[in-house]
């Protein structure tokens, strides 16, 4: 229904390396990206289709699977020194796992500036229990992404963090 972002005065991320083309001009490669659930989702398709949908944007992706462990999720995100995190849920505990694993994540020094996106089902009370994208920018996350939004807002969301200059909108 609604997507959230973090505003930002600068990108978390780091560059991406150039590469040279068949015409010599440097062309920007994908992000490392690293998917994941949340440690009660025993979902797998929306992990695949997730996976799919980087690489097919040219991002690289390690996809960590599902029921995650928090502390899986931080070895996984320091073996892999990824640009982005894409955490997933079906289930309706996004919100509740998410939050911690986000809080997780953010007491690591070497990833607190890391970007993390929650995206899915955030809740088992469906539109009754209204939004979870403020509390969720509240306990770290950069961007949310409620499942009734769809896929072209994260699809957006994705191209504004390639370009050079991230500008995200909205406030934490």
């Amino acid at each position: 229904m609604s997507t959230y972002h973090v505003q930002t005065l600068h990108s978390r991320r780091q560059d991406a390396p150039e590469r040279n083309n068949a015409e010599g001009a440097a062309e920007r490669r994908g992000h490392r990206v690293l998917v994941s659930s949340v440690s009660s989702d025993s979902h797998t398709w929306n992990l695949v289709f997730l996976q799919l949908l980087l690489e097919e944007m040219g991002h690289e992706v390690t996809n960590v699977g599902s029921c995650v462990p928090d502390e899986l999720l931080i070895e996984e995100c320091r073996r892999v020194r990824p640009e982005l995190v894409v955490i997933s849920s079906v289930n309706g505990h996004g919100a509740l796992d998410g939050a911690r694993a986000v809080r997780r994540l953010r007491e690591q020094a070497d990833l607190r500036d890391l970007r993390i996106v929650i995206g899915g089902k955030l809740g088992v009370r469906g539109a009754e229990a209204g939004t979870y994208g403020p509390e969720l920018l509240a306990a770290g996350f950069d961007a949310v992404f409620e499942d009734a939004a769809g896929v072209a807002e994260f699809r957006q969301y994705l191209a504004q963090a390639s370009a050079p200059a991230i500008a995200a909108s909205g406030a934490r």
